[in-house]
């Protein structure tokens, strides 16, 4: 499909969604966003649904502008995918074994690793820029300073709720790597102070939604912002980077009779703020729950525990700011689909994954997602798809 646009205050909203499909509060987030002064544009997602600050599935172009509730808590949080040189035959029947080795050198939920990875604990992982990335946390918010311990003891882990790492088959029979999560305990420290610190200035008083409280150029407040967000960031992509080298230890260690190799990473965060310029105008394009898709990017949209993901490269649609869905999107709430669902439908919804089936991860049953095919499709004019890959593995948090 391409979009469908509704009115908006001060932009039009470009929906790739039919809008009756999305919840009343989301489409209410829409139009609040779209009321704010530093707005110049608003696209979204067809994986769009309720969020928190604003809507999950929508790419905000503000001008001299930025919305820390926006961005999210889980600062960029995005997907890593690595193509091996492996095939499913080369696979056990049982992938038992896989999982817990995986899981032993992948702390999840709140865990941590006991004692620091470092890039250069892995042959070819470039470690460029880590001391200086370090170094740079002195720069960021006081509030946050005694977190540094746990910060560092996180990078290279998984954390909780829709995080992943998976093993998957493609159709052409490839084995893959991917792995979903962000800036840890440390980037939702970082969002949670400035949000604060956003609700209190004067120019944020009138607004319709007080999550919606922006900072703004020019100013000491923004300044400190935007040094802790591209810091958190870059932890982020760290994190993916230093778990993917683990990811790819198991899989050496597990398969040394194949020898296996590994294609270069694709990367791509999906709750961020980037820099971009459109029809003659810098601006700060705040992406939550979204991938940029410029031409020829690659990018992964991935779908629920059960039904499979898609590696796509992007057609640099201007319309949407570059951007494409940044997943299938939930269509129930957690609390929601813990009501709906039982771990009998997790066994019958995960069949043939090898992954946890209990009470605990029940909320993130396929069942409590959209489509991931359907979401693809209306997506058409965004990206192309590259390939379809199916999970045999899932790691939760």
């Amino acid at each position: 499909m391409s979009y469908v646009e509704m009115p908006g205050a001060k932009v039009p909203i470009r929906m790739w969604a039919d809008p009756a499909t999305v919840e009343d509060v989301a489409l209410r987030q829409l139009q609040n966003v779209a009321t704010l002064p530093w707005i110049k544009g608003l696209a979204v997602m067809p994986d769009v649904h309720y969020g928190k600050g604003a809507t999950v599935g929508s790419v905000i172009a503000m001008r001299g502008a930025v919305c820390p509730a926006a961005v999210g808590v889980d600062i960029g949080c995005g997907m890593s995918a690595v193509k091996t040189s492996l095939t499913a035959n080369d696979l056990p029947g049982d992938l038992s074994r896989l999982r817990s080795r995986i899981e032993q050198v992948i702390p999840v939920g709140r865990g941590m690793h006991q004692d620091p990875v470092e890039p250069g604990d892995f042959h070819g992982l470039a470690t460029a820029g880590w001391e200086d990335f370090w170094g740079r946390f002195e720069g960021v918010a006081e509030a946050v300073h005694f977190r540094k311990g746990r910060a560092i003891g996180q990078m290279g882990t998984l954390g909780s709720g829709n995080h992943f790492a998976e093993v998957c088959i493609s159709e052409d029979n490839s084995v893959w790597l991917m792995l979903h999560s962000g800036s840890r305990n440390i980037g939702k420290e970082l969002a949670e102070h400035h949000i604060g610190v956003a609700r209190k200035l004067p120019h944020n008083q009138g607004l319709v939604d007080r999550d919606l409280a922006v900072f703004v150029a020019d100013t000491p407040q923004m300044a400190a912002y935007r040094n802790d967000l591209f810091w958190a960031q870059e932890y982020a992509k760290y994190n993916r980077t230093l778990m993917m080298a683990l990811l790819k230890d198991v899989i050496r260690k597990e398969f040394k009779k194949a020898k296996p190799t590994f294609e270069p990473e694709i990367s791509c965060h999906h709750n961020y703020v980037a820099e971009e310029r459109y029809e003659g105008m810098d601006l700060l394009v705040t992406r939550k729950g979204a991938i940029r898709a410029g031409t020829g990017e690659y990018g992964i949209i991935p779908g629920s525990m059960g039904t499979g993901s898609y590696i796509v490269k992007g057609l640099g649609n201007e319309l949407a700011f570059n951007s494409a869905s940044h997943g299938a999107g939930r269509r129930m709430s957690r609390n929601a689909a813990k009501r709906r669902f039982s771990t009998k439908d997790l066994e019958e919804q995960t069949r043939g994954v090898e992954c946890r089936k209990d009470s605990g991860v029940v909320d993130e049953i396929p069942g409590a997602y959209k489509s991931i095919d359907q979401v693809i499709d209306q997506q058409r004019d965004l990206v192309q798809v590259v390939a379809k890959l199916k999970q045999v593995v899932c790691v939760k948090g």
